[in-house]
């Protein structure tokens, strides 16, 4: 059974495999965690990043790390909150999804992910938190990784993956 621990930190600075980038459909940079992955990895990112002509909404596509610690970034484009009406659950779900997928392509064992589309997209952040959780327990003993770290920015975010791993914790103690 994989690892999965809320951490609270700067994911460009994270020791793993991959990092995933909530990106927007152009995948050229953009604010928040998008950005502050393109600084960190350096112009190289945004070279190999044009080549990808764009990302769909639920959709993920890989590049090298170039300058950061991790080896691959994967840019998932989640939706924008449109108030829960517009398959914006099953296209955040199809983020983490695809993320994974990914990470069995480039035999990643270890993940970072940041809260995807909760900031300026305005997912709330429990119900992302949660699709997040229940969709990486349903399809990562199928893609190789061990260890899945949500990188959390603030410290409301961090509560509340917190709180929801420890319950998770809790009902697989009762069986």
């Amino acid at each position: 059974m994989a690892k999965l621990k809320a951490v609270s930190g700067d994911i460009t600075r994270l020791v793993v495999d991959a990092i995933v980038n909530a990106a927007n459909t152009s995948l050229l940079g953009g604010g928040g965690v998008d950005g502050a992955i393109h600084r960190a990895a350096g112009p190289e990112l945004l070279a190999a990043c044009r080549k990808l002509d764009g990302c769909a909404s639920g959709d993920a596509k890989a590049t090298p790390g170039f300058r950061l610690p991790a080896k691959w970034v994967f840019h998932a484009v989640g939706p924008v909150w449109h108030g829960g009406g517009h398959n914006e659950e099953e296209l955040l779900a199809s983020c983490y999804r695809r993320s994974l997928e990914l990470a069995r392509e480039h035999q990643a064992r270890s993940i970072a992910f940041p809260a995807i589309s909760t900031g300026i997209y305005g997912f709330p952040a429990r119900r992302a938190a949660e699709i997040a959780l229940s969709t990486i327990k349903a399809h990562v003993e199928t893609s190789g990784v061990d260890v899945v770290d949500f990188v959390c920015f603030d410290p409301g975010t961090l509560a509340i993956y917190e709180q929801l791993l420890t319950a998770a914790e809790s009902r697989q103690d009762e069986r």
